[in-house]
């Protein structure tokens, strides 16, 4: 597979503004799990910039490869102490985790899609790997675990906006995982009295996404191919730049009122992938680009698709001070001029499962 190579994000772009959790910080040692992903890297980032002595954990590898953490810049990395490990096995969780102030899991198989593949897998790593980093939590004492869901845990909406207490729907392996481990997460603060905190992102996008997503699929494509390939555009979703998301997780890390809760992060603007796709065309000057084809590899199958997920965060502005900042067209623009200047990198034809 493809290597993506993209540019780091700006530091004055990554967290623009500044927040009453930033000093929160400064000094302490800080993991990340998963901090080779896309999200992951720009936490990484965002904690160097606040003065945090980062510990990265990336999957192990033979070709010795940190994912995004390889492209960031050289005076970013120096204040990284990256490891290469597995969520999976519980003694190098112990190691990374020793010593942590506060822990930020991120490590997931996250792809719908291949959750149809290997439903197994996904069980041992985003459940048996949760179970592991809780348990050295509560061995170690460590004094704050943020544990990633996801807002597929929900399933297709029952009620707009969703608020934390929406019933939770598997509806795909993934989503199901992802449950599972936000129970064990639940189960242990109930249990052990361990201070976990529940961060629920909707769906992020921004610089260093692959083009297993949406948005740099169509970007990519609409930048090189005749046509575009999609699944359905008729599923709603609730888009968030990856600088918002990230200053979510950083609000609930410093915040002692997160402690035992499940927190929505996202914009509470609900659109249509076909309504992404018109703003990406006009802002390009392309609105009559209607070359359009359906993959019917793109699309879930019917019972499994989420079709309609807006959040509410109230609980997250209310507990721990935190709210969207930028909007969609603001952050598609953003990410249309990243690919733009990346695009060699992606995939042209095929299908990223």
């Amino acid at each position: 597979m493809m290597m993506m190579v993209m540019p780091p994000t700006p530091m004055d772009l990554l967290l623009p503004y500044a927040h009453s959790w930033d000093s929160f910080y400064q000094g302490k040692t800080v993991v990340v799990t998963g901090a080779g992903g896309f999200i992951g890297s720009h936490l990484v980032e965002a904690l160097v910039r606040l003065g945090a002595k980062v510990k990265a954990l990336v999957r192990y590898n033979s070709s010795s490869l940190w994912g995004h953490l390889d492209h960031l810049p050289p005076a970013t990395l120096a204040h990284v102490e990256v490891v290469s490990g597995d969520i999976t096995d519980a003694s190098c969780v112990r190691t990374l985790m020793q010593g942590a102030d506060v822990v930020f899991h991120l490590a997931a198989l996250i792809g719908i899609p291949y959750s149809y593949v290997a439903p197994q897998h996904y069980v041992n790593v985003n459940v048996q790997g949760t179970l592991n980093v809780l348990e050295m939590a509560r061995l170690l004492d460590t004094p704050k675990i943020v544990h990633t869901s996801t807002s597929e845990t929900y399933g297709t909406a029952k009620f707009t906006p969703i608020t934390e207490a929406h019933p939770l729907q598997g509806q795909s392996p993934y989503s199901a995982s992802k449950i599972g481990a936000d129970a064990l997460v639940e189960s242990y603060f109930r249990s052990f009295g361990t201070p976990v905190a529940i961060i629920r992102p909707f769906n992020t996008y921004g610089p260093r996404q692959s083009n297993r997503a949406f948005i740099p699929t169509v970007i990519s494509q609409l930048l090189t191919q005749p046509k575009i390939q999609v699944g359905t555009l008729d599923t709603v979703r609730d888009l968030n730049f990856v600088t918002d998301t990230v200053a979510g997780f950083l609000a609930i890390g410093a915040s002692k009122k997160s402690i035992g809760e499940v927190i929505n992060i996202g914009s509470g603007r609900a659109v249509s992938m076909r309504e992404v796709l018109k703003i990406v065309l006009e802002r390009e000057g392309r609105p009559q680009f209607t070359v359009l084809e359906e993959s019917p590899e793109r699309v879930r199958p019917e019972a499994s698709e989420v079709f309609l997920l807006q959040a509410d965060a109230t609980k997250a502005k209310a507990l721990v001070g935190w709210e969207s900042t930028v909007t969609l067209e603001e952050g598609l623009a953003l990410t249309v001029e990243s690919i733009k200047h990346q695009v060699a990198n992606y995939r042209k034809t095929g299908y990223c499962i």
